[in-house]
């Protein structure tokens, strides 16, 4: 099961140069306090970033799972912010990343 023994957390060039750091370690607490031991976690999973009154809202999705979880996040919500982002786990190795940036679209 992915995200069960991180050695390193990164996030890509195209993350840290739209979105806040506070925003990134978002990511980061969602995953260790709302997903970890609650999902069984693929080795990709993803995050669409969503206006919801002028703050962000986070909306986690997986292939093959069915449901989805969404979190309200007190940040202010910007419209040049990515839409979609990526978390991959390689073996430890955990980075927040851009679809584009590893060719997903």
């Amino acid at each position: 099961m992915a995200f069960t023994n991180t050695k390193g957390r990164y996030a890509s060039f195209g993350v840290v140069t739209s979105l806040p750091d506070e925003i990134i370690d978002s990511f980061w607490f969602v995953i260790d306090n709302y997903l970890k031991g609650v999902i069984p976690l693929k080795h990709i999973i993803k995050f669409t970033l969503k206006n919801q009154k002028d703050k962000i809202t986070l909306t986690f999705s997986q292939e093959q799972y069915p449901n989805s979880i969404t979190i309200d996040l007190p940040m202010k919500f910007d419209p040049f912010y990515p839409r979609t982002i990526l978390v991959i786990d390689k073996n430890g190795k955990e980075t927040i990343t851009l679809p584009d940036e590893i060719g997903i679209i």
